[in-house]
Formats: structure tokens, C-alpha cells, sequence
């Protein structure tokens, strides 16, 4: 790829997130830039995934507890980019493309929270960052976390 192409993916993913401000549910618009809906959103989680990395590694690097840096670093990123991060919740699921940066995605968060092993099966791995993720997707206060989230912390703690 040329800087002319990545620039011109780069401005068309910047539009893309302007117009779906409006409705992040809505259609997906066509972009030259993409070949298709599926193309542009793995650049999306792309960019989603730089920004959740990132924020996990300044996270993680703090002495706080794993399971809470994590859940900060995704709630942060999740409010710092709503729209990016709407689309490609609503989107995800209808794109077949996306299933294994999705899992991966999951896998991380569940190894980075301390919630799984590396030696683990990658399908339980996965399993376990599925139901982490979900966790933070509906915990109602992000200070103190839900309790299944509190329990998740005492589990881990004592194992």
C-alpha cells in the first residue's frame, strides 16, 4: 500500500465515522477506498483494536488489580470512541469476516485481565473473554463494577 492509498483509507475511515454519528446502526456507506462493508470494518476494528491495545498497555502497567485496569481500559476506550465503537457492535455480527479479530479481541481481554491462561485452549480462552466482555458491556456502575464482575474478581483471586 502507498501513502496515497493509506491516506486515502485513513480519510475515507474518518468520513465513514462522521456520517455514522447520525446512526450507528444504519447502512455501512460505500467508500472507493474499500471493496466492500466487510473490508471497511476489519479497518475499523483495526483502528479499534490500536486504540484498546494501547490503553490496555498504559493500563496494565499501573499496580492496579488486572481484572479493573482491563475493564478500565475498555470502558475508556468504548466512551472515548463511541461512534467506532457503535458501529462496529452493531455491525460485527453480520459480517462473518470479522469472527476472528473479533475472538481475538475476546482472547485478549480475557489474558490481559489474568481471567485465563495462555496454555488454555484457545476456544475456552475465548469463551472466557466472551463472557468478560459481556460484563463489561452491562455493568452498571464502572467504578465499583457489577457483581458478577466482583465475583470474577474473588474467583480469580483465589485460584
Amino acid at each position: 500500500m502507498s501513502w496515497t492509498d493509506y491516506y486515502k483509507r485513513r480519510d475515507a475511515l474518518d468520513s465513514v465515522l462522521v456520517r455514522a454519528q447520525r446512526d450507528p446502526a444504519g447502512p455501512l456507506p460505500r467508500s472507493d477506498a474499500f471493496s466492500g462493508p466487510a473490508e471497511l470494518l476489519l479497518a475499523l476494528h483495526y483502528r479499534w483494536t490500536l486504540k484498546l491495545t494501547g490503553a490496555l498497555g498504559v493500563a496494565l502497567s499501573s499496580d492496579q488489580d488486572p481484572v479493573d485496569a482491563v475493564s478500565a481500559a475498555w470502558r475508556r476506550t468504548a466512551t472515548d470512541n463511541p461512534t467506532l465503537h457503535a458501529v462496529l457492535s452493531t455491525h460485527a455480527a453480520r459480517y462473518p469476516e470479522l469472527r476472528p479479530m473479533v475472538d481475538a479481541e475476546k482472547r485478549t481481554l480475557a489474558l490481559a485481565a489474568g481471567l485465563a491462561e495462555p496454555h488454555e485452549p484457545v476456544d475456552e480462552i475465548t469463551r472466557v473473554g466472551t463472557a468478560f466482555e459481556a460484563l463489561l458491556r452491562t455493568a452498571a456502575s464502572p467504578a465499583a463494577g457489577s457483581p458478577v464482575e466482583q465475583l470474577i474478581r474473588r474467583l480469580v483471586a483465589s485460584s
